[in-house]
């Protein structure tokens, strides 16, 4: 449909002022009154993890694609590299250009904004801690950002090719340079074998706490081909991490034609799915031990699965066999969670939700910057129903007990 002659649409909208914003901008004075609120709260005496942040690795596109170990393929990958803009579109993204998280002329996101780094430091270095400092934060898990769609290439070496590089690039750039920076390091998850390998590989490398699959894909957890993955995670102690994105040609979601809409459907459906045949299946019942993390898809979502489940599975119980207890006990006492987007409209909700998933044991703070829709741990701090023993596991002593981190706070605000 043309729209450029759509006068009564173009006569209805109203004018928005467009913030002029600097090409080169500081995330200490973006996050200023963030520090204030940290300090106003005492979070220098907590110990506060930040489980999902994220940095732009294509910004560093043309030192992650020389850790790639095809000549042929690595060739290739520098060829795509923009000197001009700093990204790369190694079938990394569908949207033309487009960057649907920026909200036109408001919320820039991250669009042409640099920041100024000093020399001899590693930019990603720098700003995770601006960011940690800014944020009260003492531990911060790095996730890569264009690179969550990989999953959906339709050549599924590039997600081994990629995904280990970029493992390897950030280990060496920027995990071993702060002892405080960590990561679930990438799983190349569409090639079984190549999942395993990399798990051998990047087991116990610095900075390395677990392991991510981009949830976005259309591989079947439950497959076969995974069961030995998942053993090896158990046996090493490490969890297994489902970070949802979106992917507008994901045909499920394809009819959708606001990003407002994909936002709130798209980070969830994937993990709800992934989920649904991850309990059903009895995934933990065949690995007790293993400790699964389900990234950025908010919380409303989880009391629906958790009712909706067991009201089915009391009906059919014979198409899981495996399981001995309800599919809401499953998620309640063997997954976690991350706060991000914590949907806070209707707190009654929210308490409830808070109850329904155990989340002082079972919840972890996240607040998915630079992303412009991120929290900040006052989110959790603020709730008026939680016990003050119960913000401080939620901001940090879950993750460090997950994790195996220092529960010592090490910041200075």
């Amino acid at each position: 449909m043309d729209i450029s002659n759509d006068t009564s649409n173009r006569d209805r909208a109203r004018e928005l002022p467009v913030q002029q914003i600097d090409v080169f901008t500081d995330t200490r004075d973006i996050l200023a009154h963030a520090n204030r609120a940290a300090r106003k709260r005492g979070f220098e005496d907590w110990l506060i993890c930040d489980v999902d942040a994220h940095h732009t690795e294509t910004i560093s596109w043309h030192e992650l694609v020389q850790y790639i170990e095809d000549p042929v393929i690595r060739h290739q990958a520098m060829l795509f590299h923009d000197e001009k803009m700093g990204t790369a579109s190694y079938g990394l993204n569908g949207d033309m250009g487009l960057k649907y998280q920026d909200v036109g002329g408001r919320i820039p996101h991250q669009a042409g904004i640099r920041e100024k780094v000093e020399d001899g430091v590693h930019r990603d270095v720098t700003l995770s801690r601006r960011a940690m400092q800014a944020l009260g934060v003492d531990y911060m898990v790095l996730f890569p950002t264009p690179m969550l769609t990989l999953g959906l290439h339709p050549q599924p070496e590039m997600e081994v090719y990629l995904g280990r590089a970029y493992n390897r690039w950030l280990i060496d750039k920027v995990l071993t340079r702060d002892d405080r920076l960590k990561t679930l390091a990438y799983l190349p998850f569409n090639v079984p074998k190549e999942a395993e390998r990399t798990i051998e590989e990047f087991s116990g490398q610095p900075g390395v706490i677990g392991f991510c699959v981009p949830s976005t894909r259309h591989r079947p957890i439950h497959h076969n081909d995974y069961m030995r993955v998942y053993a090896m995670l158990e046996e090493r102690n490490l969890p297994i991490a489902f970070h949802a994105a979106y992917h507008w040609q994901d045909q499920s979601l394809s009819t959708i034609n606001r990003f407002l809409g994909m936002h709130a459907l798209g980070f969830v459906w994937c993990n709800m799915v992934h989920m649904t045949n991850w309990i059903l299946n009895g995934i933990p019942e065949r690995f007790p031990k293993l400790k699964s993390i389900w990234v950025e898809s908010g919380l409303a979502w989880i009391p629906f699965l958790m009712q909706r489940l067991d009201d089915q599975y009391l009906m059919r119980p014979s198409e899981a066999p495996q399981l001995k207890k309800l599919p809401s006990e499953y998620m309640r006492e063997n997954c976690w969670y991350t706060t991000q987007p914590m949907e806070t409209v209707n707190m009654k909700a929210l308490q409830l939700t808070l109850e329904m998933i155990n989340a002082e044991s079972q919840l972890l703070f996240a607040s998915d910057w630079p992303h412009f829709d991120f929290d900040l741990p006052q989110e959790i701090y603020d709730l008026p129903f939680l016990s003050e023993q119960a913000k401080r596991n939620i901001l940090g002593l879950n993750a460090a007990k997950l994790f195996g981190l220092d529960p010592t706070p090490r910041k200075t605000l």
